[in-house]
């Protein structure tokens, strides 16, 4: 999962715009009707252009989110008639990656996209890159340094915590000595440092509420089985659950099952389909998830035809793209699961 700066101040009943609708790479105003980014279809008014060829480099699809990112960038580029997709395999092997990326470089690719399996690491090839006139768009795991990439787009961990926090803190509110557990992701990722920060600056909020224990699992249904049995047993009774992983979270919903409990509401992240399917039939704890698109890949696909076309963003004064996008971690619910459902990942 992905590793990058955070936003802070976020509010988690804020209505999230469709990053592909914005970013079609257009110049016209035209307002279009809005729609989830992943069925959405590029603005009317964006004629066909100067043909672009994007290179995309990812690392391994071992994720439902990660294999999402690969197939909004695929599904996105298809959409245009003036776009060729060169994408490679992918790898979480460093040095293959960076060979990936050096074989689209001397194919003389006109954009890059590139999701490093390590931003620190592929930071030399991002550079490379630059220095050789392909513009980059770093998508999600940022390179340590800004010269590495023209523009940076991604999800904001440490949003995902505080909606998450703050939508648990406005179900319990009312509630005298109310208790909650964390089921974090890897410790070592600064990502699940940003995601458990903006959880318990939320829960400041709530004087009410106190974070009793935090596991962290591995982003694997296994780990989150085995973890969150571990959660049940140390804790008799709390009142929610803070899941950072839907993919992790399939492994703590069978603990949870196992173990008879339903007395607490449980969040999960990342915006799963299996976990948007079962918010919607709302037969279990399973009651939010905190978005963290996937939809990001399609709309690094919009960025870079826009840079390969010299074109900036519809809606924006600029003629150029922007440096920095951070994507909004939406709270989907019961209440609106139905407009989000098509951008859950399997």
């Amino acid at each position: 999962m992905p590793h990058v700066t955070s936003r802070r101040g976020l509010l988690f009943g804020t209505a999230a715009v469709s990053a592909g609708a914005f970013l079609a790479g257009c110049t016209s105003n035209d307002t279009q009707d809005e729609k989830p980014a992943a069925n959405n279809e590029p603005a009317a008014a964006d004629k066909p252009g100067k043909h672009v060829t994007i290179g995309f480099a990812g690392p391994q699809a071992d994720h439902g989110w990660l294999n999402a990112i690969n197939d909004n960038a695929k599904s996105r580029a298809k959409k245009y008639s003036d776009v060729t997709l060169e994408i490679t395999e992918g790898s979480n092997d460093t040095a293959a990656q960076i060979g990936q990326i050096e074989t689209l470089i001397n194919k003389k690719v006109d954009v890059l996209v590139v999701l490093p399996a390590d931003g620190k690491a592929l930071t030399q090839v991002g550079l490379k890159a630059m220095r050789a006139g392909i513009p980059v768009i770093n998508l999600d795991r940022i390179f340590n340094s800004p010269q590495a990439y023209r523009c940076w787009i991604g999800g904001d961990n440490y949003g995902m915590g505080f909606n998450a926090g703050t939508y648990i803190g406005e179900r319990l509110k009312g509630k005298s000595g109310a208790r909650v557990i964390e089921l974090a992701g890897i410790d070592n990722l600064e990502l699940t440092r940003q995601r458990t920060q903006g959880f318990d600056d939320a829960l400041k909020n709530y004087p009410n509420i106190r974070k009793v224990a935090r596991q962290a699992a591995d982003f694997t249904v296994e780990s989150g089985q085995a973890k969150m049995a571990q959660l049940l047993q140390a804790q008799p009774k709390f009142d929610a659950l803070w899941n950072h992983d839907d993919d992790q979270g399939v492994g703590a919903l069978r603990a949870i099952e196992q173990a008879g409990r339903d007395d607490f509401l449980m969040v999960g992240g990342a915006g799963a389909l299996s976990a948007m399917q079962a918010i919607k039939q709302d037969k279990g704890v399973l009651k939010a998830t905190v978005l963290y698109p996937p939809t990001m890949a399609a709309s690094a696909i919009d960025l870079a035809r826009a840079l390969g076309q010299g074109k900036g963003i519809g809606g924006l004064a600029e003629f150029e793209i922007p440096t920095s996008l951070t994507l909004y971690s939406a709270v989907v619910d019961k209440t609106n699961v139905d407009q989000y459902m098509p951008t859950g990942f399997r």
